[in-house]
């Protein structure tokens, strides 16, 4: 039986060899792209699964209320980790202390700025289960003066020698032995390190036993039996203990709470973290993506296989004459969609492995070996038995249930059930085209937005040096006098920190409102900030030398802030504000600036203090002023090496800085583009064989009208209008669910266009426009063919 379906598929696949073709071509696209979106999603799922005690790993974090919003913060103090053990034995097992940090490291006369250090304690390796080819989890760390270098990291500084060991240096000043060589870090781990030194290093250090000192990730390991939301609800009482009095005093609403090591990763992206996240957002739009594109894929199958209907109806007459039955002949029709299904899933694997590299390269890490992942043969099988049946079902359905008679002769009428639905089909797969054109338009229009609106400040040429490290920070005055000097630099400010990047909060006190305690985003920076930046002065005056207080008892504020306080820009100008986490000194705001986006234009702009108080400088702003960049780059590396000999020079430019903040955007609209193209391309496929069908079925027809006076043009239009009917219908119902769902993507951002009827038209003019091309080169290639071939025709 089974040899008998396979030389009738055979014999039908070289009968319709075109139609075969568009079938093979569609599916195997559609399964191509489900194939690759599944491993995305596979790789996205597995996140930190492979810690042994994950299930009862918690990270600590702290719930801030901001100005009306409420954020949760991952960065806490040292003594947190202890005082959460000491404190509720019974519920937390163990605690980690985790402070990632970048430190040069030298071996011999080689040095690197590691940017993937982890401070830690003795017991990273026993909490997580990080796999260490070489040294003992258990006493890999205990000694403060070792090292655990990845495999990589250990053949950067050794290449093939023995790494244990061997000693390196740890900013010129702490001398390590490497104790312990681990595995390259998953890709799959939202933790990632080239370097674990024990933090115990820094035990004696001031900034290790302050409670408000928030530098470093806290990790707790609850007791199995323990009920986490219990533990919640006693760290009010926690924090009051160890934190209520420093709150209070300086206005800050803080809370505490544990969220699980498995959420991490789809915690989102933000500004107070430094580890890998994802988006669930972005998952649930790839694997929607993949379902439409395979629903698009099967629609082709289904419509072709009913369009064909009356071709083979005279070989179902003849196989009931002969005695199949219906089963039989559904089984044989499922058989084909079956058949159809494995060819397309093979062709898919094949092209899935040319495609790999550039899928890695668009994802921006390496998938794991898909081969080896029973996972993934499973669903490929999964796949196959799907699309077969999906696929295959109404034909299976439709075609054993012909009259046998009726069939022999000829005569069959597939009625208008068979048309409709092919109609419904088509409105479907367009419906989903031009909702994915809709959202390609919008998502572009606002990602250009996004990156020519006037944000305020000057982006371009401006380069940020980070100046965070003992050598670069304590020559930083000399840095910038020499930096000043150049005839390619025109402004250079010492700040705490860029546009786009972490802005401290702090408590204040202010004159205008002598009973609240205001929580204000702040920025520590010299006189040069302003000017480096272009910001614009809507009141008061810059910082300026000529007013020696400035530098101690001065601060500029931001509109927003102005409003904050209760004042115009020009009524706040003379009023004090006071800054009670810090110094509690009166500081006199001397200016008002236009407001800018120092966060990204996802967020609303807040209330900022611009303050001269010494200390908190983390980069050097550089704006330059010369086409020539290479060798001002090169004249500034000079006078950086001079300054720090020991320390590679390293740099970005605020502009490439600030549209990291939108990767994930520009990543999704790359990724609807291309899909946008691949579901067009699909569909149109399934036109284009629709398109032929019905040329063929009508060559008569044309034939006819032809000779009595039709013209070409009439005839192109008789054949393409009851096709595209549909492809208006699909575009039609796709107009208000893009509408729905790009508002809603909207959302995400605090400034976006606003959507207008032009993009929906623009999507709509282009899904009409492919349609119509595929089926005219049909219909025209059908209306100028010559008349007596067409009248011969059977």
């Amino acid at each position: 039986m089974f040899k008998n379906y396979l030389s009738l598929a055979v014999k039908n696949f070289r009968k319709q060899k075109l139609f075969s073709l568009i079938n093979i071509l569609g599916l195997t696209i559609g399964i191509t792209c489900c194939l690759m979106i599944f491993l995305f999603i596979m790789n996205e799922f597995s996140y930190d699964n492979f810690h042994k005690n994950g299930k009862d790993i918690y990270r600590v974090m702290r719930v801030s209320n901001m100005n009306g919003v409420t954020r949760q913060i991952p960065y806490l103090s040292p003594p947190y980790a202890t005082a959460l053990k000491n404190d509720y034995p019974d519920a937390i097992k163990n605690s980690l202390r985790v402070s990632p940090d970048n430190d040069l490291v030298t071996y011999k006369e080689v040095s690197f700025n590691e940017k993937k250090i982890y401070l830690t304690d003795s017991n990273f390796f026993q909490f997580f289960n990080f796999h260490l080819l070489k040294g003992d989890p258990a006493t890999v760390l205990n000694n403060p003066q070792s090292i655990v270098m990845t495999a990589s990291a250990a053949k950067k500084y050794f290449g093939d020698e023995e790494p244990i060991g061997k000693v390196v240096e740890l900013n010129k000043k702490l001398k390590l032995t490497v104790t312990g060589v681990a595995a390259d870090v998953p890709v799959n781990s939202h933790l990632d390190f080239d370097m674990v030194v024990p933090i115990s290093n820094w035990r004696n250090e001031q900034w290790f036993n302050q409670w408000p000192s928030n530098s470093l990730f806290v990790y707790v390991q609850l007791n199995p039996e323990v009920n986490p939301a219990k533990l919640i609800s006693l760290f009010p009482d926690f924090m009051e203990k160890y934190m209520g009095k420093f709150y209070r005093e300086n206005g800050f609403k803080t809370s505490l709470t544990i969220n699980p090591l498995n959420g991490i990763y789809f915690e989102g992206e933000s500004p107070f973290d430094n580890v890998k996240h994802g988006s669930k957002k972005m998952v649930y739009i790839f694997m929607s993506i993949a379902i439409l594109i395979l629903l698009i894929a099967c629609i082709n199958f289904m419509n072709l296989a009913t369009a064909r209907a009356s071709d083979r109806s005279k070989e179902v007459g003849l196989r009931k004459v002969l005695g199949a039955v219906k089963g039989q002949l559904a089984t044989q029709f499922l058989f084909e969609s079956l058949l159809f299904a494995v060819l397309a899933a093979l062709l898919a694997v094949a092209l899935l492995q040319l495609l790999m590299p550039a899928y890695n390269n668009f994802l921006g890490y390496q998938l794991p070996p898909y081969y080896k992942d029973a996972r993934f043969y499973v669903f490929i099988a999964g796949v196959i038995l799907v699309v077969g049946v999906l696929a295959g079902s109404y034909p299976a359905l439709l075609l054993p249930s012909f009259s046998p008679i009726e069939s022999l002769k000829g005569k069959l009428k597939v009625g208008k059930q068979g048309a409709f639905f092919r109609k419904a089909l088509v409105v479907f797969q367009f419906a989903i085209s031009v909702l994915l054109i809709i959202s390609v338009t919008i998502v572009m229009n606002q990602m250009h937005y996004v990156k020519s609106t006037d944000l305020g400040f000057n982006k371009e040429q401006t380069m940020i040096v980070r100046i965070d490290n003992g050598k670069i920070y304590d020559n930083k005055q000399l840095f910038k006098n020499q930096l000043q000097g150049d005839p390619s630099v025109s402004n250079v400010s010492l700040m705490s920190g860029e546009p786009g990047g972490f802005h401290d909060s702090y408590g204040f006190e202010a004159e205008g409102k002598p009973d609240e305690k205001l929580s204000l985003n702040t920025e520590f920076a010299d006189f040069e900030y302003v000017k480096t930046l272009g910001l614009k002065i809507i009141a008061g005056r810059d910082f300026s030398s000529s007013f020696p207080t400035d530098s101690t008892d001065a601060v500029i504020i931001n509109e927003s802030a102005a409003a904050k306080l209760g004042y115009s820009p020009e009524q706040a100008i003379g009023k004090w504000v006071k800054n009670i986490s810090q110094d509690s000194l009166r500081r006199t705001i001397v200016g008002v600036v236009k407001d800018y986006h120092f966060t990204s234009l996802k967020e609303p702009i807040n209330p900022l203090v611009i303050s001269t108080k010494a200390g908190d400088r983390r980069l050097a702003l550089v704006q330059l002023k010369t086409a020539e960049l290479s060798p001002a780059i090169n004249r500034i590396k000079k006078m950086y090496s001079a300054a720090a000999p020991d320390y590679p020079f390293e740099y970005t430019f605020l502009d490439e800085k600030f549209n990291q903040l939108y990767k994930s955007e520009v990543r999704q609209e790359t990724l609807l583009s291309i899909f946008s193209i691949i579901a067009v391309c699909i569909a149109c496929l399934g036109l284009f064989g629709l398109a032929s069908f019905t040329a063929v079925k009508r060559t008569k027809e044309i034939g006819i009208r032809k000779v009595v006076g039709s013209s070409v043009q009439k005839i192109v239009l008789l054949l393409s209008k009851d096709l595209l009917k549909p492809v208006l219908i699909g575009t039609l119902i796709a107009v208000p669910a893009g509408y729905y769902i790009m508002h809603k993507w909207l959302e995400g951002f605090a400034y976006r266009i606003a959507i207008s009827w032009w993009q929906f038209a623009i999507a709509s003019l282009i899904a009409v426009a492919i349609a119509f091309v595929t089926v005219s080169y049909q219909a025209i290639k059908a209306a100028v063919a010559n008349p007596v071939k067409s009248l011969k025709a059977e």
